[in-house]
């Protein structure tokens, strides 16, 4: 007689080596699509050097000018300031602005008061220099490519759809991992939740073709990649959190939008920095207030049935406020104010012992510094603050040193402040290379399995390969916004996106390896993957700063 359990056997360790390799594959072909879809290069406008005859592509939305070697472009003079000026575009046409030189910029010899207008054929003195100001068709020469975007016509990008469909197509091995190799009750409640997952995601991709009109979708394509995976892992441990995790995903994905929306004129996004730094302050005060003290810190506001982390906001508002277009972050007055408010947040979080939001926002505070001035000095005093009181922390805040107590010992307190991690470890190993199976796992018995020590969970039901690859999914996010800010319209996106992906790396690192005792654990979440209505809306609206920061987001007339 012919056993079918033969069969079955070898279909499910089949699909245990399958997912591995095909989250892989999902993973680069993500990143692939973006690196090969992109629009041609030329420059905006020209800058000709009356003396010289020498002409200068200026390929930005906005460009800094002066002698300093990191300026977009270099003035050889010793009349013109390290950071001289700024040339910006806006919807209105080009303006100059001057960034508080020694000597002053002209245009059409006249001595410029905040932004300028600049039209074509008009002359711009700074210093003893003097450029005229051309159309971008009069620089014929070949612009050099940038490494990330290299060679983009020798392999065409994958077409949106088809990665959509195999992001489903994983979704769904999942779901039947979850339905039939564990011994789970309610058999089917993984594909009724798999049947609303695909609603949403190709509602998602509908609505960003053909309502948005939007050329691109591997961003979401992956956030949505990312947090599907997470809803399916909680349906075996909670199935009331899976759904709230989806709808969360719902919630986001609006948020995304509307940001991208708002942030498309960044002169009127700063007009609101006032009144956005307020209402984040209002909202940590809140917090201290009226929040519910949840392991160790007064971070959760109830209403009702429903919860929410006002800090996970706040990391939102916190990317905006540190934003700026160029002719405003070389002022000293707008550096002091983000330092001021920095400060302000930083402490606000202590308070609530909310000790890894306020790790976050500091090393987001050092990039957000770094990229505005690039400045080593005070990115060091920045840092030498923070190792005082730090210290100062842990010798005089006895709930402070607590949560230092086990770091690095944590077999030693294995029944106490070291069980979690203990557990992590064990149950990691456990899961070897292919894991045990959705649902198969023991991490989902100790507490925040879902949330703080997911990486555990995902590495003892999926395997390391699928739970490296995944913290390589978020990881790489750094990679292409790095790559996409050189082509941004402005220092605003620039700066946004890059400290968004930092904000996202920097969290995943503090879950990772705080879970794992190479760092002291710290609550914080795993972008996309962990369980948390507040953490999955605060990583969509990370991700539109990102988005917004690639130019193929925006029609060609824009």
């Amino acid at each position: 007689m012919f056993d079918f359990s033969v069969i079955f056997d070898i279909g499910v360790v089949g699909l245990r080596i399958l997912m591995p390799l095909y989250a892989i594959f999902i993973v680069y072909q993500c990143y692939a699509a973006m690196r090969r879809r992109r629009r041609p290069e030329k420059p905006l406008v020209t800058l000709m050097n009356t003396a010289t005859m020498e002409k200068i592509p200026v390929v930005f939305w906005e460009n800094t000018i002066g002698r300093k070697r990191s300026n977009d472009i270099v003035v050889e003079d010793a009349a013109v300031s390290r950071t001289h000026a700024v040339l910006l575009r806006r919807s209105e046409g080009w303006f100059i602005s001057d960034a508080e030189s020694v000597h002053g910029t002209y245009v059409n010899g006249e001595k410029t008061q905040g932004r300028k207008q600049v039209f074509i054929d008009d002359t711009i003195r700074v210093g003893n220099t003097e450029y005229r100001f051309l159309r971008g068709d009069e620089y014929n020469e070949e612009l050099r490519e940038s490494w990330f975007f290299k060679n983009p016509s020798q392999k065409p990008a994958i077409k949106a759809w088809k990665l959509m469909l195999m992001i489903t197509l994983f979704h769904l091995f999942m779901t039947v991992e979850a339905m039939f190799w564990n011994a789970g009750t309610n058999t089917f409640s993984p594909l009724l939740l798999f049947g609303a997952i695909a609603v949403v995601e190709w509602g998602f991709f509908s609505v960003s073709y053909f309502v948005l009109k939007r050329v691109t979708f591997e961003l979401e394509a992956l956030a949505l990649f990312l947090s599907g995976i997470g809803a399916i892992l909680l349906i075996r441990q909670e199935e009331r959190s899976a759904y709230m995790q989806l709808a969360a995903t719902v919630v986001g994905f609006v948020i995304f939008c509307i940001i991208i929306k708002l942030i498309e004129d960044p002169d009127r996004i700063y007009r609101f920095r006032l009144a956005l730094m307020i209402f984040a302050v209002l909202l940590l005060g809140t917090s201290i207030v009226f929040g519910k003290v949840t392991n160790g810190a007064a971070n959760w506001i109830y209403i009702g049935i429903f919860s929410f982390q006002p800090s996970e906001l706040v990391k939102v508002i916190y990317i905006i406020i540190g934003a700026g277009t160029l002719d405003k972050l070389n002022t000293k007055k707008d550096l002091f104010i983000f330092i001021g408010f920095s400060v302000v947040c930083v402490g606000l979080l202590a308070i609530m012992r909310d000790l890894g939001t306020a790790l976050i926002f500091f090393i987001t505070f050092l990039l957000i510094a770094f990229m505005r001035s690039g400045d080593f000095k005070t990115i060091i005093l920045a840092v030498a603050a923070a190792v005082f009181g730090a210290t100062f922390a842990i010798r005089f805040m006895p709930y402070v040193a607590d949560r230092f107590k086990a770091y690095r010992n944590v077999w030693k307190y294995a029944q106490a402040e070291g069980y979690q991690q203990t557990h992590v470890l064990t149950f990691i190993a456990s899961g070897g290379l292919f894991g045990v199976g959705i649902g198969n796992g023991f991490l989902k018995q100790v507490a925040a399995s879902e949330s703080d020590l997911v990486f555990g969970l995902v590495a003892e039901e999926m395997g390391i390969i699928v739970a490296i690859t995944l913290a390589l999914a978020v990881a790489l996010l750094v990679v292409y916004a790095r790559a996409i800010t050189t082509r941004s319209r402005s220092t605003f996106y620039s700066i946004s996106a890059c400290c968004a992906a930092g904000l996202l790396v920097v969290q995943l690192t503090l879950n990772i390896f705080g879970a794992t005792d190479l760092l002291p654990l710290t609550g914080v979440t795993f972008p996309f993957i962990s369980s948390g209505g507040s953490s999955i809306i605060s990583c969509w609206g990370l991700l539109a700063f990102i988005k917004a920061a690639d130019e193929r987001t925006y029609s060609l007339k824009r």
